[in-house]
């Protein structure tokens, strides 16, 4: 009684889920959700606000606390920023293994042009954030957040160019989704190499890593198609790199990286297969029209070879992605958002002209635009690759502005860069968020424009 109970509980789940899927887009929750956090953060309740991110939780027993990091337990923040994001970032890395496997990163030729445009894209922020770095004298803990402005966001940049219908061409949305996912990759190594804090400890539980993470490997290649053995073993990994100072999304990242693209058994078999048990069921129904509501153990076994053949047919990677979409869309990103976005306004920080905020702003609002364009001209000038069909310069300028919508992974970035509660945190949150409505707004009235009107 207790499991049919949470079967439905979690049917119900899943299933608001999909209807939230079919009404809501992703990129208009996520902003939603920041809009509300910034008022929350600027309101009476801003105290409470900031005190549900500072509760410790537990998991464990008395002598261990599975929540912790260097013994210190995790506060509800953390657990965001930590568990919850390496969750997301999970699923990112299953994005971009399926897009290299068989994707739009599969092809060389394919690939090109928006590898370069993702290039460019990340390396002019980070130049602009110098420069102005420069001009204000930053301070060594100001230039740590040189990376911030790097970061596209792929729900918000691919909501705004879903405002525009049917009137954008295919290729120019190919062409986005490419860009965010190499950004994405280019992300990743950042957190990877420049934000790891690493001690002598730090060797033991990167060794016990690198053999967790050969086992996977192993599992990869003998074929282990088994959902919970991949899940098991990445949260080990993921606990491992928390204590190794690491930051767990990584683990996220490599543990998608081992689970198996491929199925055990292919869709022509398994329809094979799949037509063969539904005569044999055919042949156990009753002439007479006198059908028991109960199944024969006849009928159950065959049912049950093909509910057991379902599995097979899908990929683990397929599976994971499936699963997790609707909950990285519409439960992690908007719990990280409410989390992370609060923007405090006052009279010393509403000066976006000066510091980080400026840095930042100008990175996502010029850095990225003159990258993704700059560099797609130069590779098409160079003959390295061609527009796709559909794609102009004009609609490339409008698109290349969408790219320098950066939140998701440009927060996470902030929160990285910059002590919690500090001043430089807030003027970071400030320009990322100004910067990235700047640029969609800009960005989506210059597609209106130059995008055909058919």
């Amino acid at each position: 009684m207790e499991l049919n109970y949470r079967n439905q509980r979690f049917e119900k789940i899943y299933g608001f889920l999909d209807r939230l899927e079919n009404r809501v887009n992703p990129g208009v929750l996520l902003l939603l959700v920041a809009l509300i956090t910034i008022i929350i953060a600027n309101s009476p309740l801003h105290d409470w606000y900031e005190s549900i991110w500072k509760i410790n939780l537990f998991l464990g027993t008395e002598q261990f606390n599975f929540l912790n990091h260097n013994g210190h337990p995790l506060t509800t923040l953390q657990i965001v920023n930590d568990a919850l994001m390496a969750v997301f970032f999970f699923s990112v890395g299953l994005e971009i293994k399926r897009e290299i496997l068989v994707g739009e990163l599969s092809s060389f030729r394919q690939a090109i042009l928006p590898i370069i445009a993702a290039f460019g894209g990340m390396i002019l922020p980070v130049i602009v954030f110098f420069t102005v770095g420069k001009f204000y004298n930053f301070s060594a803990e100001e230039f740590k957040g040189m990376a911030i402005p790097m970061a596209t966001d792929i729900a918000f940049s691919v909501g705004v160019l879903s405002l525009l219908g049917k009137r954008v061409p295919l290729s120019l949305k190919i062409f986005l989704l490419a860009l965010a996912i190499v950004d994405d990759i280019g992300g990743i190594i950042v957190i990877a190499f420049f934000y790891a804090q690493f001690s002598t400890s730090s060797l033991i539980y990167l060794l016990i890593s690198a053999l967790l993470f050969g086992v996977l490997m192993l599992g990869n290649y003998w074929r282990i198609n088994s959902k919970m053995f991949y899940a098991a073993i990445g949260i080990i990994i993921w606990y491992m790199f928390l204590q190794a100072g690491i930051h767990p999304a990584i683990a996220g990242v490599l543990v998608a990286l081992s689970v198996p693209a491929c199925p055990h058994l292919n869709v022509k078999k398994f329809t094979q297969g799949l037509q063969r048990e539904l005569d044999a069921i055919k042949k156990t129904i009753p002439t007479d029209g006198n059908e028991s509501i109960v199944l024969t153990n006849r009928q159950v076994k065959h049912l049950s070879r093909v509910e057991a053949a379902s599995d097979r047919v899908i990929s683990p990677l397929q599976d994971f992605e499936d699963n997790l979409g609707n909950t990285v869309n519409y439960f992690i990103m908007p719990i990280f958002a409410f989390a992370n976005a609060g923007v405090i306004f006052n009279l010393k920080n509403l000066d976006v002209f000066s510091g980080v905020a400026l840095s930042i702003m100008l990175g996502l609002l010029i850095g990225k635009v003159t990258g993704i364009f700059t560099f797609t001209w130069l590779a098409v000038k160079f003959k390295m690759a061609r527009l796709s069909s559909g794609m102009t310069w004009r609609n490339l300028l409008g698109l290349s502005l969408l790219g320098g919508i950066g939140f998701t992974v440009a927060l996470f970035l902030a929160g990285l860069s910059y002590p919690l509660g500090s001043d430089l945190l807030n003027q970071a949150k400030l320009g990322l968020i100004l910067g990235s409505l700047f640029s969609g707004i800009i960005g989506y009235f210059l597609l209106r424009i130059f995008l055909s009107k058919k």
